[in-house]
């Protein structure tokens, strides 16, 4: 009788979801169906560590009272499709609890010099561990993107939904697993605006730092910018990087290339920037795109470092990824190297960042709920 009330019970909540939970709200869960606070832990374990998919698999557990759960859902995603460049950067598509998809990217770095595969595991091999500097997984926090921007492949395909924060933790979990290593670094560049979904984001971000054991300063938030976000993100007062999505040194080329510009200007985004980094004293970085032809040449340099003049700031010069929609080129390194020069004598810290995973899509820009 008492297991058949607390299946009634369990059937109840089931659009209650584990995944983001922390220790602390993990361990209430179990103590109100009558178990012992350990318990908690060893289901924070198993969620976050050994990426537990149905409670049912929780071995730990009494099977009496795992019986009970095998039902309850996790709400993981599943793998719909997923591909890998030369440089081991691997792209998924995911498959959410209510069919639709979504694109992540896993992106390792490796220690110069090491051997990056020990082989033996089908067609991805197996990374050799003491060869990965870092895993960073690029996460999406839309289905979809509302923005448009012009040289997108995302903004391309429109925007159907939000993310909750529990699928945006799963994307970093199903990496882990796919990789079979930590993931040390997290971005959220993929499909979609974080800022249009800024609560979401910001739960994300607490549970990949405290439950995943991501750093915080691991962590980047880009955004194309939206009027008010920038700061009510600074009010949290997180560690992450932001990057703000520049591609333009003038107010009249951003409107040509990201469409929502035309509602909040070139001058109020910096102002906003500004006052991240007064609040948070954070630098923020201004990620780029180069357009053969477009924003390259050198009066954008020079337009680009009076804008950004008198503040902490990063720029990320990314070389045109190219996507089939649209015939925008790729600069060659020379005109990229003259333009970050010129920032360079102006005393603005550039860098440029050639995107990973090119071929199979997967880079900066490139994304698309499809496999083409």
């Amino acid at each position: 009788m008492t297991i058949q009330l607390e299946k009634q019970s369990i059937a109840t909540d089931k659009n209650e979801v584990l995944l983001g939970k922390s220790l602390e709200q993990l361990t209430a869960w179990v103590q109100q169906r009558g178990q012992p606070a350990y318990r908690g832990k060893q289901l924070h374990q198993w969620l976050y560590e050994k990426g537990a998919r149905s409670l049912g698999e929780i071995s730990v557990f009494p099977k009496q009272w795992r019986e009970t759960l095998a039902d309850y859902p996790i709400y993981r995603s599943t793998i719909h499709y997923r591909s890998i460049a030369s440089d081991k950067t691997r792209k998924y598509l995911l498959r959410l609890a209510d069919g639709l998809i979504i694109e992540t990217v896993g992106i390792p770095t490796f220690k110069r010099g090491g051997d990056k595969e020990t082989g033996g595991q089908g067609d991805w091999g197996t990374i050799n561990p003491k060869s990965l500097e870092r895993l960073t997984v690029c996460v999406s926090s839309q289905v979809g993107c509302p923005m448009a921007c012009d040289f997108c492949a995302t903004g391309k395909g429109g925007f159907i939904r939000n993310l909750k924060s529990h699928e945006i933790v799963d994307q970093v979990l199903t990496v882990q697993e796919d990789f079979r290593q930590r993931v040390t670094n997290g971005v959220f560049m993929g499909m979609g605006e974080p800022l249009l979904n800024l609560n979401e984001v910001v739960a994300a971000v607490h549970c990949l730092n405290r439950d995943v054991g991501i750093g915080q300063r691991s962590l980047t938030i880009s955004t194309v910018g939206i009027p008010n976000k920038i700061r009510q993100l600074a009010q949290h007062h997180l560690q992450v990087t932001l990057a703000v999505s520049l591609h333009a040194s003038n107010q009249r080329l951003r409107e040509r290339l990201i469409p929502s510009a035309k509602h909040y200007t070139l001058d109020n985004l910096i102002d906003d920037c500004r006052e991240y980094v007064r609040i948070t004293g954070r630098r923020v970085t201004f990620e780029y795109i180069l357009l053969a032809g477009t924003n390259d040449l050198p009066e954008h340099a020079l337009e680009l470092a009076k804008l950004l003049r008198g503040f902490q700031t990063h720029v990320n010069l990314i070389p045109y990824n190219p996507i089939q929609e649209v015939d925008y080129q790729r600069p060659d390194r020379q005109r990229i190297e003259a333009f970050a020069d010129i920032l360079r004598q102006k005393r603005i810290a550039v860098s440029v960042r050639y995107s990973r995973g090119l071929e199979a899509d997967a880079a900066c820009g490139q994304l698309r709920a499809s496999k083409v």
